[in-house]
């Protein structure tokens, strides 16, 4: 399109006779040059920042869904348990070191996740359930949630952990920018949840799975895979 543009205006100036070695280009000429860039550029770096996000995301799920793969071999393994000790985190700490030996291209952590390569894990008490997070550079919070059979108890809104007791702050899917604990699903099966838009790193924990207060800031639980 450019070249096209450069074209025409060179043949202009044939056409009116500036064929000297010396003739260059008007001002309105290099003008038209310039806009001509500038809607290039309006439409590439767009396109060029959405895709890089995208990649981003996607990252982050793929290595949630190897992460699983990994944790619910681990569970066949250990007895059809997710942990067999006494205490949730305790359950987290012993499945660590377990993941990241049979995953190498990951890391796992009982903290919060501070990169799409690393596995924010928490488990639950009696060992039937699992949460994983990964944050990705996108500003966005993925999480899958895996139990085996229904757990008994919901998330606390304060001092909480995905299997506590109490009622998180926000339900299921919200779009409300209020800080708060997430809901996570205690139902059987598999379910996956974002929170988009949340750019703290502490936030992205498995253990204490917090939504932030940014404008913007959304949350969504879905059964069928991750929400777009």
């Amino acid at each position: 399109m450019l070249s096209t543009a450069i074209q025409r205006l060179n043949d202009r100036r044939h056409a009116a006779g500036e064929v000297g070695e010396d003739a260059g280009f008007t001002l309105i000429e290099l003008m038209v040059v310039l806009l001509i860039l500038a809607i290039l550029l309006a439409i590439a770096i767009p396109t060029f920042l959405g895709v890089t996000k995208s990649a981003n995301d996607r990252a982050s799920q793929s290595n949630l869904n190897t992460a699983l793969i990994n944790a619910k071999a681990q569970y066949q393994s250990g007895g059809q348990t997710y942990g067999s000790l006494a205490t949730a985190g305790s359950n987290a700490a012993a499945l660590v070191p377990i993941l990241s030996s049979a995953e190498g291209a990951l890391s796992f952590t009982t903290t919060n996740s501070t990169a799409q390569s690393v596995i924010s894990v928490s488990a639950s008490t009696d060992g039937n359930g699992i949460v994983l997070a990964a944050y990705s550079k996108s500003g966005n919070c993925f999480y899958v949630i895996d139990n085996a059979q229904a757990i008994s108890t919901t998330n606390t809104a304060t001092t909480f952990t995905p299997y506590g007791t109490g009622t998180a702050t926000h339900a299921a899917s919200t779009n409300a920018a209020t800080a708060g604990a997430l809901y996570l699903p205690t139902t059987a099966g598999t379910s996956y949840a974002e929170t988009k838009g949340d750019t703290t790193l502490a936030d992205c924990s498995a253990s204490a799975p917090v939504m932030g207060s940014a404008t913007g800031v959304t949350y969504q639980v879905s059964t069928t895979g991750f929400p777009s």
